[in-house]
């Protein structure tokens, strides 16, 4: 039997009370059989990313042990994205959950469904300032400290709406 391994979780929404949707997503990834929390980082408001017109988001990122290997874990964090209403008509368009693993230990995947680490992380400022609240000696596969990275992405378009969340 494998292990629990440690995996990073970014969490976005821009609809349907936006901070509830990651407070619910953190309870029902919290709550299942085959995750467990261990830390999140602060809430955040950024500005969105793909088509105009669409609401701010609000972000985190948690970290979580797992018994799943990575495949079965995008499957269950679709599984939860599904239950909140995910819609996937318009890429990059507005979401009420998306749930994307960022790296799964330090492990590197590439298949058809999945690619750890997040093959766009390195360059999000909604991504990499979350995952430091939690992980701020962090080392990347293939990209680095995290620390370096965050000196090439800077802060704009990112605030902190909540220091100290989830509201359980």
């Amino acid at each position: 039997m494998m292990s629990d391994i440690t995996a990073f979780i970014a969490l976005g929404s821009n609809l349907e009370k936006p901070a509830l949707q990651l407070q619910r997503a953190v309870d029902d990834i919290d709550s299942s059989d085959s995750m467990r929390l261990l830390s999140c980082s602060r809430l955040y408001r950024s500005d969105p990313v793909g088509p105009e017109g669409q609401p701010d988001y609000c972000n985190a990122v948690i970290s979580i042990t797992t018994s799943l290997q990575p495949e079965p874990l995008l499957d269950t964090l679709q599984t939860i994205e599904n239950h909140h209403g995910r819609q996937r008509s318009v890429r990059w368009g507005p979401r009420t959950l998306d749930l994307d693993i960022l790296l799964y230990g330090d492990q590197q995947v590439h298949s058809e469904r999945l690619t750890v680490p997040h093959e766009q992380m390195h360059g999000r400022a909604f991504v990499l300032y979350p995952l430091n609240d939690i992980a701020p000696d962090l080392t990347v596969p293939n990209k680095g400290r995290l620390a370096t990275l965050l000196d090439n992405v800077p802060f704009e378009g990112l605030d902190v709406i909540a220091e100290h969340w989830p509201w359980f």
